[in-house]
């Protein structure tokens, strides 16, 4: 139940995840991609220490659901000021202010997970989470494909968006309790420094007796797993942060459109998250992690394709916005479940360290290579940098 609140808090972002751009660039505000990309980028780069700052503070505090409060409470009341930016410069400060304040709450969920549920169960357990909460993203999307067919002003939007937060605010202030007991990460830590000798010992064992090496030996790296995590990231932020405004200009859809074709994809993203909730035991998480990788990378490059030669390009790239979710929240749970492997505790902000490191370079570039260059290119670097990410945790993890 200590879920329902980030539940409705995925329902705001829904909306939002189509509304903010669209809206930068309509008459209210009077932005252009590369307002979007300054913005996107801004923010980004400042969740960077801010990630970092609060899983640092929570694991030190070992005070979860007070960040967990603060940050939708804060939410609430920005999204409010939100109604009174009259240009592009305060809307763009005020969304910077919540991006960074929107992070406190990323780092405690994950640990309130790691540390409620054993090592075995956190796959299962991380994608029940976000598959639940993407049932709520889901959902608003749905509703802004209502409100945009409906013509609601954006100051309702925006007002909805508030009270959604702050419902996620009150909810989470009965029902998420921090745990009794944090020493789950820790213990999983301590097995695999044991796995680590003992399999060093076995190896050193066949090659005294002169033996073949009956498996590689050989431990996590965590450069290969952050290349990767950055790169994937840096990937993803070219190809979507401007494919609201792509799907608007470009294919000359209409915003209840764009709703709908968002829904797709995080429809196919739902069924990913409980696809690898069920599947986590019997899959080797590092194999799969890097054919997520790769798999997103060809299927840009295939909407490449249908962008320019097919019949139906809605109707086709909104397939593959399907599948790109799907691959994504498969990818999602097990470079999370891996994290809190390889990361030790004290330092859980550092995934939101990479994964803002990488989405904040590429929330700039993806819309300067729109803008400049156009569509095309911008698609073809970001599969590319797939193709790199894949290669990196292939090499070195």
């Amino acid at each position: 139940m200590w879920r329902l609140g980030f539940f409705f808090h995925e329902i705001a972002f829904g909306l939002l995840s189509v509304f903010i751009p669209l809206y930068v660039v309509g008459p209210a505000i009077g932005g252009t991609l590369v307002d979007i990309g300054v913005m996107m980028s801004l923010a980004l780069f400042l969740t960077i220490p801010a990630s970092f700052f609060w899983g640092y503070i929570c694991d030190r505090t070992r005070r979860y659901k007070l960040y967990i409060l603060l940050s939708f409470m804060s939410i609430s009341v920005l999204l409010f000021l939100f109604i009174f930016a009259a240009n592009v410069a305060m809307f763009i400060v005020l969304y910077v202010v919540m991006s960074m304040l929107h992070v406190a709450h990323e780092a405690p969920k994950n640990v309130l997970i790691a540390e409620h549920y054993p090592r075995a169960e956190w796959e299962r357990s991380y994608a029940f989470y976000e598959g639940f909460t993407e049932i709520g993203f889901l959902i608003g999307l749905l509703v802004g494909l209502f409100a945009s067919a409906l013509s609601f002003s954006s100051t309702f939007t925006l007002l909805l968006c508030s009270g959604l937060n702050f419902l996620a605010f009150v909810l989470s202030v009965f029902l998420v309790a921090d745990p009794l007991l944090i020493f789950e990460r820790r213990l999983v830590g301590i097995e695999k420094k044991i796995d680590f000798t003992y399999r060093g010992a076995d190896v050193f064992s066949d090659l005294t007796d002169g033996l073949p090496l009956r498996e590689k030996f050989r431990g996590d790296s965590f450069l290969g797993f952050g290349l990767g995590l950055v790169l994937f990231s840096f990937a993803s932020s070219i190809f979507f942060t401007p494919l609201p405004i792509f799907f608007s200009q470009e294919l000359a859809l209409p915003a209840s459109m764009i709703f709908l074709v968002y829904m797709l994809n995080s429809g196919g993203a739902m069924v990913g998250y409980f696809f690898i909730g069920t599947r986590a035991r019997y899959i080797d998480a590092r194999k799969q992690l890097k054919h997520m990788v790769f798999l997103r990378g060809l299927l840009i490059l295939l909407f490449i394709a249908v962008v320019n030669f097919a019949f139906y390009p809605t109707v086709v790239s909104s397939v593959f916005l399907l599948m790109l979710g799907f691959a994504y929240a498969v990818y999602s749970i097990l470079i999370i479940s891996l994290s809190m492997e390889i990361i030790p505790a004290g330092k859980t902000g550092l995934i939101d360290v990479l994964v803002g490191l990488g989405a904040a370079l590429g929330s700039f570039l993806g819309p300067y290579f729109a803008e400049t260059f156009g569509y095309l290119p911008q698609f073809i670097v970001s599969s590319a940098i797939f193709f790199v990410a894949y290669f990196f945790l292939k090499i070195l993890s």
